[in-house]
């Protein structure tokens, strides 16, 4: 049942779930153990190429899959079981993470690797349950909630790995470098990923299909209906200018996300000053996400975006030009106001867009939007960066994208892409 408090709560508690991979792992713990303890003796700017590379291993993998997963689910009714499977599959790779011995880069790159497909196969089938438990009056609201508490939920276990890694003695851990604390971390997100998806799996009911098929024909009718919503979008030309416009700001904001902490490193800031400024962006982030959704119902969703987008371009700017850990507290302070709220602003506005009966396989591609921007925005940077030795210049290298989607979604005219969209969905009728 549409906005019921107790299907509401249980999907955002999924972020909470989910959202402890990333922090401690993705944003945080990872690159740090990739640059001092799995690659050991590499040059900083060889280790950011290769961070990069992995980032958009994973991307790529969840760019292809993305769109048939989606048209699957949709035709059989699989949205939930799918987010189960790659969840399931993200928290036990990433326990697996504790096992992977110093030195052994390419093993930690592979077991990353397919623990982000996890993470963000995953978050294909939860967004596509968001009209399932909100009507469309309450979809900002449940998207915004659902961010803020992935923000607090990671942000309160983040905190928790990051007083081991800084006091072990007080946790019973040895005092070898952070080693053993960063390796029960792993394990910590693994077992929280898990736990904390329980709600979902029992509360949460997905809008069934009005014929269900049987695996083998949910996957063949999954690859036609690819075609087809391609050519649907020449028709809901609106929603497929969103689209295009979303790949390329959420380009530059996933980046910032995962080489925030490599780009600080690289600055040579201690470990100890990055790990504060990710609890800052987490915390400020979690009132932020709610207080923004108000801020979009006053201004416009549209405009609130774009102004999201444009504060993105200015801290890659000021992040150019950055030279002590007190700015970059700053920056992580204004990443937190902003991060949140074109999240879930993004994901709700194109709620309004998708056709009834079709939200897996439109997520699907939304999700693959984002993931191809994301092979595109590290890669970016660490070729930028290897290419002229100035991490500076690979951060700088992300304006571009902000302007561009700035100016694409500018475009985007939300009472067309309305009456496409009813159009559309009486013809399917």
């Amino acid at each position: 049942m549409k906005d019921s408090r107790r299907s509401i709560v249980s999907w955002a508690l999924y972020d909470w779930a989910n959202s402890a991979f990333a922090t401690t792992v993705m944003a945080a713990f990872f690159s740090i153990f990739f640059s001092s303890y799995w690659s050991l003796d590499q040059d900083s700017s060889v280790t950011t190429f290769w961070l990069g590379i992995a980032n958009s291993l994973e991307s790529l993998v969840v760019a292809i899959l993305a769109p048939v997963l989606g048209a699957v689910a949709d035709s059989g009714g699989y949205r939930k079981r799918f987010l189960v499977f790659f969840s399931f599959l993200g928290a036990l790779l990433t326990g697996t993470l504790a096992m992977v011995h110093a030195g052994a880069w390419l093993a930690a790159m592979f077991v990353y690797v397919i623990a982000c497909v996890g993470f963000a196969g995953a978050n294909i089938f939860y967004d596509a349950l968001l009209p399932a438990v909100a009507s469309e009056k309450k979809v900002d609201f449940v998207s915004a909630l659902g961010y803020s508490l992935g923000y607090i939920g990671g942000g309160l276990l983040f905190l928790i790995n990051v007083l081991m890694y800084l006091f072990p003695a007080v946790f019973g851990l040895p005092d070898d470098g952070g080693v053993a604390a960063v390796k029960a971390s792993f394990v910590m997100v693994a077992v929280w990923w898990i736990v904390f998806t329980i709600p979902l799996m029992l509360f949460v009911k997905e809008d069934a299909p009005v014929r269900r098929l049987s695996a083998g024909q949910a996957v063949r009718k999954g690859f036609g209906d690819v075609v087809y919503t391609l050519r649907s979008l020449r028709r809901l030309r609106m929603t497929g200018l969103f689209l295009v416009a979303f790949w390329c700001y959420i380009d530059g904001v996933d980046t910032i996300i995962r080489m925030a902490v490599d780009y600080g490193t690289s600055l040579g800031f201690p470990s100890e000053s990055l790990i504060v400024a990710l609890l800052i962006t987490q915390f400020v982030a979690f009132p932020a996400a709610l207080a923004y959704n108000i801020f979009g119902r006053k201004i416009g969703q549209k405009k609130a975006i774009l102004a999201a987008i444009s504060a993105y371009a200015v801290i890659s700017c000021i992040g150019f030009f950055m030279t002590n850990v007190i700015q970059f507290y700053v920056l992580a302070s204004m990443i937190g106001l902003f991060q949140g709220g074109i999240q879930a602003l993004s994901r709700s506005y194109f709620t309004r867009f998708v056709p009834s009966g079709m939200e897996a396989q439109f997520f699907g591609f939304y999700n693959m939007l984002g993931k191809f921007a994301a092979i595109i925005g590290p890669m970016l940077v660490g070729v930028v960066t290897l290419l002229t030795g100035s991490h500076r210049a690979g951060i700088l290298s992300l304006v571009i994208l902000f302007l561009v989607g700035g100016i694409l979604l500018h475009r985007v005219d939300e009472d067309e892409a309305v009456r496409a969209r009813e159009a559309f969905e009486k013809e399917a009728r």
